[in-house]
């Protein structure tokens, strides 16, 4: 069964573009195209739930209604639909406000389509993050600056659950992008058992997405 997706961006010719390179792979299938956030909004409206895309790879910077603020509405509408940014912009501004809207992941344009495809099959089957390197160290690095809004309530929970070493070990690489098979493959271990670690790590932290998780750690200085 493919993955349903939705290509949202105001130029033609790349949505087009990648429209035609995803289709080699029969594990996804493109839904629809919109020119930006109202036109997407209501083609989803248009759809049945099981019509819907699974994933949608939004654009930012879009005439009439921009990637944002798309995103923040249908997280409301569509919990269950996830957005990969998909952007030419790594601004720290937009990277933010892309995250607090709600996105799973963030892509550069320049990713090969092949990384896309994994990162949207991630998010899938994984519940996965997926982010290009350099995306991902600007969220850590926007992390360790933002305020800690969610400490207090959470603070005696946490202080009575301590990650082990290889938890540790784990979070860091998902810090630095790694998918689930490169991590496996840099501590000899199986994806099966990276996914195990992470599920652990969520569960003992009272977390459920990586950007609360390395929040977490860089407030309990974990990893520099």
């Amino acid at each position: 069964m493919s993955v349903r997706i939705a290509l949202v961006d105001d130029k033609r010719i790349i949505r087009n573009t990648l429209a035609e390179q995803i289709s080699y792979y029969k594990e996804i299938t493109v839904v629809f195209q919109a020119n930006d956030g109202s036109e997407f909004l209501e083609n989803m409206k248009a759809l049945a739930a099981d019509m819907r895309p699974q994933v949608v790879l939004m654009d930012i910077e879009m005439p009439v209604m921009d990637g944002i603020e798309a995103v923040t509405i249908a997280k409301e509408v569509y919990p269950d639909t996830h957005f990969l940014m998909l952007t030419v912009f790594d601004d720290d501004e937009k990277l933010f406000e892309a995250i607090k809207a709600g996105a799973t992941g963030y892509l550069l344009k320049d990713e090969k389509v092949s990384s896309i495809v994994k990162a949207i099959t991630e998010i899938v089957f994984e519940g996965g993050v997926p982010m290009s390197p350099r995306i991902a160290r600007k969220v850590l690095g926007l992390l360790r600056n933002s305020p800690d809004d969610a400490a207090p309530a959470a603070e005696n929970e946490e202080e009575a659950h301590t990650l082990s070493t290889r938890e540790l070990e784990i979070l860091n690489r998902i810090v630095d992008g790694l998918n689930y098979q490169q991590i496996g493959e840099r501590l000899f271990i199986s994806p099966h058992t990276v996914r195990k670690h992470i599920a652990n790590i969520y569960e003992k932290l009272h977390v459920s997405n990586k950007a609360s998780a390395i929040k977490i750690a860089i407030r309990k200085k974990w990893f520099s």
